[in-house]
C-alpha cells in the first residue's frame, strides 16, 4: 500500500483545438514511458484524474494509462461556459481530438459516470482507434426518459451550493473529510481529489477547478444519446454498475443490449455511484482483464 500511495505519475499539458473552443488539456501519464498506451481512463463529473491516482497506481508496473483532466475540471484550462449547453457531446469532442492528437490506436477507454458515457461516445466516433470499453457506472438515462436531471433534484442542488473557496487545501480536506460523498473514501484519495480539484488563487487561498456552474450544467444537459452510441459503437464493452443509486438505467433494455454478448453487464453488491472508490481492486482487475484480452 504504501508504494501506491508514493507513486506519483508524470504529469503533461496537450494543446487541443476543438469546436467548443482551444485550450491545454492535462493529463497523467501512468507506466512505462517507453511502452505504447494501453487505455485512457476519463473521470466523473466534478472529480479529476488525480482523484482515481491510487486505483490506477498498481497498474502501472506493466501498462501504460493515461488519465484526462476534462473540460472544467482538474488542471485543464480551456473555455468552459454552462450557457446554452444541452448535451455532453462537447466533452466528446474534446475526447475525440485528444486520441487523434495523441494519434493513439487500438486503445481501451475506460471511465467512471460521465467519463464512461464519453468513453462509450468515442467508441462509436472513432472505431479504429478504441477497442474496448471497461465502464464504471455510466451515466445511461432510461430511454423513455429525454431530460436530465430537474433543476430541483439533490444532485442540482447540492453542487449550486457547494463551497466553493478554502484558506488551503488542507482546509478543504479537513472539511470533507469523512462526510457526505466522502465518507467512504480512503485519505490518500481523498487528498489526491483536492490536489488537482483546486486552483490557487493570487491571494494565497484556493478555488474549485470545477465551477459549481459548469458541474451544474453537466447534470442538466443530457439530451445526447447513449442508447444510439450503444447502437454505433462495435467493440466490446464491459459495465460495472452500482447495486445502489445507480446512474447505469439500464434494465428496460439489458437483454436487448447484451444477447449477442458484445456487451456485459454485471451489477456489484454492496455497492453505490462511487463504485472505483468502494471497490478498487475490482476496478483494476476489470480494466487488466480487458486491457489483457
Amino acid at each position: 500500500m504504501d508504494d501506491i500511495v508514493a507513486y506519483q505519475p508524470r504529469a503533461h499539458s496537450l494543446r487541443l483545438e476543438t469546436k467548443t473552443g482551444a485550450g491545454d488539456f492535462a493529463y497523467l501519464d501512468f507506466g512505462p514511458g517507453e511502452r505504447p498506451v494501453d487505455a485512457v481512463f476519463l473521470h466523473a463529473n466534478g472529480f479529476n484524474a488525480r482523484t482515481y491516482r491510487t486505483i490506477l497506481a498498481p497498474l502501472a508496473s506493466d501498462l501504460r494509462i493515461l488519465a484526462l483532466d476534462l473540460r472544467g475540471h482538474g488542471r485543464t484550462r480551456a473555455p468552459a461556459a454552462p450557457e446554452g449547453r444541452n448535451t455532453w457531446l462537447d466533452l466528446g469532442q474534446d475526447l475525440d481530438v485528444f486520441l487523434e492528437t495523441l494519434d493513439l490506436k487500438t486503445v481501451v477507454l475506460a471511465g467512471h459516470s460521465m467519463g464512461g458515457t464519453l468513453s462509450l461516445f468515442a467508441a462509436a466516433d472513432l472505431p479504429e482507434r478504441v477497442r474496448a470499453l471497461a465502464l464504471f457506472d455510466p451515466v445511461v438515462l432510461p430511454p423513455e426518459r429525454g431530460a436530465g436531471e430537474p433543476a430541483n433534484s439533490p444532485l442540482v442542488h447540492g453542487a449550486s451550493r457547494r463551497r466553493r473557496h478554502f484558506d488551503s487545501r488542507g482546509a478543504a480536506v479537513q472539511s470533507y473529510r469523512g462526510r457526505g460523498a466522502f465518507t467512504t473514501w480512503t485519505e490518500p484519495m481523498l487528498v489526491d481529489y483536492v490536489e488537482d480539484g483546486f486552483k490557487d488563487l493570487a491571494d494565497g487561498t484556493v478555488e474549485l477547478a470545477c465551477a459549481p456552474e459548469w458541474e451544474v450544467s453537466n447534470y442538466l444537459a443530457q439530451a445526447h444519446d447513449p442508447w444510439e452510441a450503444f447502437a454505433r459503437s462495435r467493440c466490446p464493452i464491459t459495465i460495472l454498475r452500482a447495486e445502489t443509486a445507480s446512474t447505469c438505467n439500464v434494465d428496460s433494455r439489458i437483454d436487448q443490449l447484451t444477447a449477442d454478448g458484445r456487451i456485459s453487464i454485471e451489477t456489484i453488491p454492496g455497492t453505490t455511484h462511487f463504485l472505483p472508490m468502494e471497490r478498487p481492486d475490482l476496478v483494476r482487475a476489470t480494466l487488466r482483464k480487458v486491457i489483457e484480452a
